[in-house]
């Protein structure tokens, strides 16, 4: 049935891919996110001890390229190991950002306060990457601030692979990383919390995790300390879901895990695949947490192609897919395997197209993140102006979180627009407070040519989204002599889009 399926799929992806427009291609509503990852310096910054502003330019040159690709997400890591890209909180400064840990940027700037400005007034939602349990990166002791926690309280570590990593056993563990999370919570305008599949270790020969003497002091009464470890997990998913929910309603948690949970030789409830597992290999319990409704999307890293043939991708999405539970349902895509390893399918420069249409053919699919964000800049066989020209070439809400809230803002009022030497000059006044007495988070403008109806659902008529409290927007893409009407949405912290506003029509001087 899966191979039936895949034929299926690939023959809509050709026929799509020769035949349809890019609109047909184009939900209005659909997760398009990308890791840009800090650590080492992966993604950003380039290197470090750059100055301020070259910190700046480089983030506004990324989030401008991933805006012309139709990224609407950004999954921005800012806990690369127990450290911090951002001011208040009270873990010191990452080294991957200064130079040196500890050491403030100068002049000085929050970068996590920076980067949500910038992703918001493109659009883009800003989920803040946690590693929750990695302390430390390359065990180089000497780069390590006095005042980090390794340091102020190193009972609550273990060493792995020559890193200290937190000892998830230990209740006041638990506490301190909710902690932190909470204060990033309460100090900034998030969207979403976000953690990758770093829990346990991944093992290494030889290797053993030094946690005997916390089971048996903290056990709760389970037998197997394999079951403990996965309930250490399990305890803060939960902890940090309802703490962040509580804090915030509106702010959304996900969760990367590896992308099998079990193989079917594993566990008949498991995937038709053979690599290494989450489950046993870093006790992570994948799909208990979407089963309990403990995070409000799961983003597995399928980085398979669908000729993998220990892990198809195909059979890993089908198996999600199967085990959403209500909850939403993002696929990690591998780019940074694109024409960089020496697997034929990803020498192909359709992969990535067809992984996406393989998504969107599943109505319980709801986007894609790429790892990582100079895969998608550098734009290996063109899978960069792939996205930009097809898939992505209209912009796109993110997907309804209705367990969240399902009611929508109100209107914006009086939609009024001038024309000027370059182009319409729009403006409207704040919609109503809404139920939960919030202003309005954002807007969306469609603009209809003269023979074009009102028509919310033609994502071709979307011509600008932000996040933020400004009521007047430019457009600079119109022609001389043509007539056009406007229309604009609001949007609320979830991204619910009211009933439009008044149209306004005008027609341009020639």
């Amino acid at each position: 049935m899966t191979q039936f399926r895949y034929l299926l799929l690939t023959i809509l992806f050709i026929s799509l891919s020769l035949t349809s427009p890019a609109q047909e291609l184009s939900p209005k509503r659909e997760f398009r996110g990308v890791w840009v990852a800090t650590v080492v310096n992966i993604d950003w910054p380039s290197k470090a001890g750059l100055t301020t502003q070259q910190q700046k330019d480089e983030l506004i040159k990324l989030l401008d390229k991933h805006q012309e690709e139709g990224i609407n997400a950004i999954m921005f890591q800012i806990r690369p190991a127990t450290d911090a890209f951002y001011a208040k909180g009270d873990e010191p400064w990452s080294q991957y950002l200064t130079g040196k840990q500890g050491q403030a940027p100068n002049p000085f700037y929050d970068p996590l306060q920076f980067a949500i400005e910038e992703c918001h007034k493109r659009g883009m939602e800003l989920h803040a990457w946690f590693n929750p349990y990695r302390a430390t990166f390359d065990g180089k002791e000497e780069n390590i601030t006095a005042d980090h926690i390794t340091k102020v309280k190193p009972s609550w570590f273990f060493k792995y692979d020559g890193k200290k990593l937190f000892n998830p056993g230990l209740p006041e563990v638990r506490e301190y990383i909710n902690k932190v999370i909470l204060n990033v919570v309460d100090n900034y305008d998030i969207d979403g919390v976000h953690f990758d599949d770093y829990f346990y270790p991944y093992a290494i020969k030889g290797q053993f995790i030094d946690d005997e003497s916390t089971f048996w002091l903290q056990n709760r009464g389970i037998k197997d300390i394999k079951d403990w470890r996965r309930d250490n997990v399990n305890l803060l998913i939960k902890a940090v879901n309802d703490s962040v929910h509580a804090h915030k309603s509106y702010v959304k948690f996900g969760v990367s895990p590896f992308g099998i949970w079990k193989n079917k030789s594993q566990d008949p409830d498991g995937s038709l695949s053979y690599g290494g597992d989450s489950f046993y290999g870093i006790y992570a319990d994948a799909r208990k947490w979407v089963q309990e409704g403990w995070v409000d999307y799961i983003n597995p890293q399928i980085y398979w192609a669908f000729e993998t043939r220990a892990a198809p991708y195909g059979n890993l999405v089908d198996w999600w897919s199967n085990h959403t539970y209500g909850r939403h349902l993002y696929i990690g895509h591998g780019a940074y395997k694109v024409n960089a390893t020496k697997e034929l399918a990803w020498k192909n420069a359709g992969q990535i197209g067809r992984q996406i249409t393989y998504n969107r053919a599943n109505p319980r699919v709801q986007g894609s993140v790429f790892f990582s964000s100079k895969s998608l800049t550098r734009n290996p066989l063109g899978v960069s102006d792939t996205l930009r020209q097809n898939y992505y070439k209209y912009p796109a809400l993110p997907p309804l979180m209705l367990w969240l809230d399902s009611v929508a803002p109100n209107k914006p009022q009086n939609l009024l627009g001038i024309e000027g030497d370059s182009g319409v000059l729009l403006s409207w006044k704040l919609p109503l407070p809404d139920h939960k007495n919030e202003k309005a988070y954002g807007f969306v403008v469609y603009r209809f040519d003269d023979k074009m109806p009102i028509d919310v659902t033609d994502v071709s008529a979307i011509k600008n989204i932000y996040y933020g409290d400004i009521t007047s927007w430019e457009d600079t893409t119109v022609k001389k002599g043509e007539t056009y009407t406007y229309i604009v949405t609001a949007l609320d912290r979830v991204k619910n889009e009211s009933e439009p506003s008044v149209a306004f029509k005008i027609k341009l001087k020639r």
